[in-house]
């Protein structure tokens, strides 16, 4: 019997922990899940020693939510603390410009989200020095020595690769630095980073962690208290904080996250093979796939491979009339919703993709339509 949880339930499974992870203690007569608290400002009589001042400070219902994303992140845990953010990138820029001076180096990953080189230019104009190397093969040792900071990405996006955090946390500690891992595309189902030794677990919440593509949201959760502290500092000089029905919405759809990471990652796998048996070679990436340069790894420490599948189409304009051709996937940006999402990748810049990229965000429709409708736009998209 698994120990109860602060309900009396056993709360070691994923499912029980989604479904009731942040809920408030239960009252007669209030909501299981108190709606959105709408406050500038609180009653605030004598000295302010409560935990409601004012609202770019504190809110009730971030409150509910960070303590549901602590659980998720690390079960069981003391001293753990998460924050909520407007997005992701406020919560990556929180960790990076809280925690780096001028003069430090930090390590990002060369292949990783296509805003990090908007990072890096703010970074150096702040005088830091910004390294990269690729995710794969845990080419980001080569570049570590006398770093502060190490970002990781794994699964990376668009390409994902992984690499293996728990050698690169030991080794980024013994060299004294911090090490922060973005694990949006992971889902704390699938993998939980401070686990296997990082110091930060940072994610956009507006991804799969609630699936519905209906708003944005981002966190970090850690277990330093200083390092915390200083995240939380920067949060309240920038401003960069979530709504209350945001922060409601989030908490809302945690109690699916569990249905949604298990079925979109069976329904990926299932993509995935379809793509790879294909008679063109698509240069299939996933890394639940057994071939899949990234399953060694990704089966050693992550628990769940994701949801996102990419290929290669031959030219530009080949995935543009796959993409046209496709009756049940969106054309769209972003990953992780329920409903199925495709976009050629390179129509941004930024990421070192071939023209012909596809990044699919594989949602929660019956495999057997998904795949049918992917090759048949394979083949019409052919002529």
């Amino acid at each position: 019997m698994s120990d109860p949880g602060p309900q009396g339930l056993p709360s070691d499974g994923d499912g029980t922990r989604a479904v009731r992870a942040g809920l408030p203690a239960p009252v007669k007569y209030e909501p299981t899940l108190p709606g959105p608290v709408f406050a500038a400002h609180f009653h605030l009589p004598g000295e302010p020693t409560g935990p409601y001042t004012y609202g770019r400070d504190e809110n009730p219902t971030w409150t509910l939510l960070e303590r549901a994303v602590g659980e998720l992140e690390a079960p069981g845990e003391d001293g753990v603390e998460t924050l909520v953010f407007a997005s992701g990138m406020a919560a990556i820029s929180s960790v990076l410009f809280s925690r780096l001076r001028s003069g430090d180096a930090v390590v990002l990953p060369g292949d990783g989200y296509q805003a990090l080189p908007l990072v890096r230019a703010q970074l150096e104009a702040y005088g830091i020095e910004v390294r990269t190397a690729p995710t794969g093969g845990d080419a980001q040792l080569d570049v570590l020595d006398g770093a502060r900071l190490l970002w990781i990405e794994t699964p990376s996006n668009p390409g994902l690769d992984v690499c293996d955090i728990r050698r690169l946390a030991a080794e980024a500690h013994a060299r004294g630095a911090l090490v922060a891992v973005d694990n949006t595309l992971a889902t704390p189902l699938g993998q939980r980073p401070l686990e296997l030794g990082a110091d930060f677990s940072v994610a956009s919440a507006t991804k799969q962690l609630t699936g519905h593509g209906d708003l944005l949201l981002g966190y970090v959760t850690g277990r330093d208290a200083e390092a915390m502290s200083a995240v939380r500092r920067w949060r309240k000089i920038v401003g960069a904080i979530p709504g209350p029905m945001e922060a409601w919405l989030a908490h809302r759809s945690l109690a699916t996250l569990h249905l949604r990471v298990e079925r979109q990652s069976a329904n990926a796998l299932a993509v995935a093979e379809a793509l790879r048996d294909w008679p063109e070679e698509l240069g299939v990436r996933y890394p639940g796939l057994p071939a899949d340069p990234s399953y060694a790894i990704a089966s050693r420490q992550m628990r769940g491979f994701g949801c996102v599948v990419s290929f290669t189409l031959p030219t530009r304009a080949r995935a543009e009339r796959f993409l046209d051709t496709l009756r049940l996937v969106d054309d769209a940006t972003s990953f992780g919703g329920v409903r199925s999402t495709a976009e050629r990748r390179g129509r941004w810049g930024g990421d070192a993709v071939p023209e012909g990229f596809i990044r699919m965000s594989v949602g929660a429709e019956d495999p057997e339509d998904l795949v049918a409708d992917l090759l048949r736009a394979l083949d019409e998209s052919a002529g």
